[in-house]
């Protein structure tokens, strides 16, 4: 119900506003306060300390924080069109921000929220109007911030968080999860036994098996394998069509609109939608490792 209200108020304020300076940097010293005081106050689950409980709300700062950074570079590549190729001027400053803001989500560690921001980065610049030459200097310039990120992590003592047992487990449960059913693969077989289970119309609604404590986080990051078991293929096949259907629509808009600050917003927030889609079910099917990202719209 909450979600709705802020939903309809939103609905009706013009999307330029986001692009005026003095609201972006509200919006980035919110998120960049909410993420160093999550390091500080924030609840640990699941091996990463990324939420912050207020009362009876929990909040994960990464979901304001993708949707600020898409806000962010589409309004900067949209103000700098005249000189997008010119990068200590265009791409630089602003990359070096969303690098700042991933050491802070890194120091959680949530190296999946990582991942889904540097995709969504990615498919922003790529669509930002750089040359081929631009592009190439920003890749180099990626490895090198990468490179520079480890270093720090490993000057702090943060390293061994980044390949800690527990993190290489995910590597080694995804990839032979049946060598240790009762360990490392546990989730990921139990995944397996709920879509297997439901075959092509599923066990009917409501009445999975797997949900009653055999599958971990089965309201949230497995939530598919949920739906797979309860609703089989076909209820599968009509979730996908309906993300694939919400990420069609917003690339369209981004076709059709003439401002490149809004063609950016809508490239930004569906190429979201559909990474993260595409993540967290590789990892339902044992495609790809297990990241903790949720299901956009569905999960808990």
């Amino acid at each position: 119900m909450a979600g709705f209200i802020f939903f309809c108020f939103a609905a009706f304020i013009p999307y330029k506003i986001y692009q005026e300076k003095k609201v972006l940097k509200i919006l980035l010293g919110v998120v960049i306060t909410l993420l160093a005081l999550v390091l500080i106050f924030g609840h640990t689950a699941g091996n990463a300390q990324s939420w912050l409980i207020l009362g009876p709300i929990r909040i994960q700062p990464l979901e304001f924080t993708k949707l600020t950074i898409i806000v962010y570079l589409s309004a900067v590549f949209a103000n700098k069109q005249e000189y997008i190729n010119d990068l200590k001027r265009s791409i630089i400053p602003p990359i070096l921000i969303v690098f700042f803001i991933c050491f802070l989500i890194a120091l959680q560690p949530d190296y999946g929220g990582i991942l889904l921001i540097l995709g969504t980065v990615l498919a922003i610049v790529l669509c930002s109007g750089i040359s081929i030459k631009s592009m190439l200097k920003i890749a180099l310039l990626g490895v090198v911030g990468i490179i520079i990120m480890l270093v720090v992590l490993l000057v702090t003592g943060h390293i061994d968080t980044v390949f800690s047992p527990v993190r290489l487990a995910r590597f080694t449960g995804y990839l032979h999860p049946f060598e240790n059913q009762q360990g490392n693969g546990y989730q990921l077989v139990n995944s397996y036994l709920a879509i297997g289970s439901g075959g092509l119309t599923g066990t009917g609604l409501g009445q999975s098996v797997q949900k009653a404590g055999y599958l971990p986080e089965s309201h949230t990051d497995f939530i598919m394998a949920i739906i797979a078991e309860e609703l089989g293929f076909w209820g599968v096949l009509l979730v996908l069509g309906l993300l694939f259907f919400i990420i069609l629509q917003g690339l369209k808009i981004a076709k059709r609109c003439n401002d490149p600050f809004g063609a950016l917003l809508a490239i930004g927030i569906s190429v979201m939608i559909g990474i993260q889609a595409f993540v967290n079910l590789g990892a339902v099917t044992g495609l790809l490792p297990i990241t903790g990202v949720t299901l956009p719209f569905v999960s808990y």
